[in-house]
């Protein structure tokens, strides 16, 4: 909700602010970048601190930067307020993912992720439906600060239900801590033998990076240029389809989660983390295309295409961070982070391209004329078949290489300049909006 909320009300506050479609651009993609750049550390407080106490203050945090965003009074001041609350909210995924780690048996990761990182998507659908009405009826500024305040009640439940341990719970029995602590000793011995700084530099996380940004320029587009996109095409109106695709993406979570729960209950524990994903981003691509080809669409049918698109890539996202528990064991907090903020950076260049793609690119053969998103569909199919050959080359439990400390801090500084350089490129480039 808390997410969903800037792009409910983004024409009030271009408006009310003086903000044009590509300043907005910015404001949705500096979101990104916050949340992206403090992943890492928001994942290692989860892994120093336990989930209980980092969901706690992370979940404070971004509450009260929401609230702080309907203060906003020109530009500047929603970048700056948007890019803390990226920032506040950075720990969200690695915090729950550490808590998954630690009460959730490996074969069952996959419909726990599943389900899990649906509330998102039904979050947003369902706010995508209720904000416009209670910004018409209080403002956008008065909408912040009550979903903002939401997060604070949640806090207050947090702390009360949730330890970080399952033999911490007075109402867990003998059976069941046996049972979840024999489900997490399966995947614990390949976490055991490598150092954080060899995961995180090895090829297969390296290449579950790259997925994962493939993953999140086609979805992100649902929270951020989708809704005024629908409106801008076809009109007043349009925006009642903007959910439908965050609907897909919801069945796509547990309809992944469960694949992969029965087929690593099947005895194929690499394939339960390979089949979802690369079906799913086949499946993306056939849908981005189809939304190309198909001449005249209404915008029913293409939010359905665009649907088709959404469910593919939210197939991907449970064997994504449960492949992160498997491999990053006690430090999953940090690795499933590394993970995240690399999407995230994806997100960022999503967010603030897709203007400039609709007013400015075209592609020969393919997309003759501007005016519409398809050359960004186009940009993004390529990813995602880019995606389905990433997973094909990542070997899940494969031991990675030991490698000396020296070596290590060397592919670190390398993997950090080039993320500063790409991220600061795609920030301060002057995109030129006909």
């Amino acid at each position: 909700m808390d997410r969903i909320c800037i792009s409910a009300g983004s024409d009030l506050i271009k408006s009310d602010l003086g903000i044009t479609n590509q300043t907005m651009g910015y404001i949705f993609g500096i979101f990104a970048v916050g949340y992206a750049l403090f992943q890492i550390p928001s994942g290692w407080i989860a892994d120093k601190y336990g989930p209980r106490k980092a969901l706690s203050w992370i979940v404070i945090s971004w509450s009260s930067l929401t609230a702080l965003t309907g203060a906003a009074w020109n530009a500047v001041s929603m970048l700056v307020v948007r890019f803390l609350f990226g920032v506040g909210e950075a720990g969200a995924f690695p915090g729950a993912t550490k808590a998954f780690y630690r009460w959730i048996p490996a074969k069952e990761r996959g419909m726990a992720n599943g389900i899990f990182h649906s509330g998102a998507r039904a979050g947003a659908a369902m706010s995508l439906f209720l904000l416009p009405f209670l910004i018409r009826l209080a403002g956008w500024r008065m909408t912040f600060l009550i979903t903002g305040l939401l997060g604070l009640v949640w806090v207050a439940i947090w702390i009360w239900w949730y330890r970080d341990n399952p033999g911490q719970k007075k109402n867990v029995s003998l059976a069941e801590l046996e049972y979840i602590e024999a489900g997490i000793t399966e995947t614990s011995e390949i976490s055991a033998r490598l150092s954080l700084g060899q995961i995180l530099t090895s090829s297969n996380m390296l290449l579950m990076m790259f997925q994962y940004i493939a993953s999140n320029i086609t979805f992100f587009i649902s929270f951020t240029w989708l809704l005024p996109y629908l409106v801008s095409q076809w009109g007043t109106g349009a925006e009642i389809y903007a959910p439908v695709p965050l609907i897909f993406g919801m069945a796509a979570q547990w309809f992944s989660g469960w694949l992969a729960t029965l087929l690593y209950s099947g005895g194929w524990m690499i394939r339960s983390r390979k089949i979802p994903a690369i079906a799913g981003f086949s499946l993306a691509v056939v849908g981005l295309l189809l939304i190309t080809l198909i001449p005249g669409t209404t915008a029913l049918s293409f939010t359905l295409l665009f649907s088709v698109a959404v469910f593919g890539v939210e197939m991907t996202i449970s064997p994504s961070w449960s492949l992160c528990m498997d491999i990053g064991g006690e430090n999953s907090g940090t690795v499933s982070a590394a993970m995240n903020m690399l999407g995230n950076i994806g997100s960022a260049v999503s967010a603030i391209v897709f203007p400039f793609f609709v007013s400015s690119v075209t592609i020969p053969y393919l997309v003759k004329a501007t005016g519409t998103a398809n050359s960004f569909f186009i940009f993004a199919a390529l990813m995602n078949i880019l995606a389905v050959v990433a997973w094909l080359l990542i070997r899940p439990g494969s031991k990675i290489g030991a490698l000396s400390p020296e070596k290590v801090r060397r592919r670190v500084i390398a993997f950090i300049i080039i993320l500063t350089v790409v991220t600061l490129g795609v920030m301060l480039y002057k995109f030129k909006i006909n």
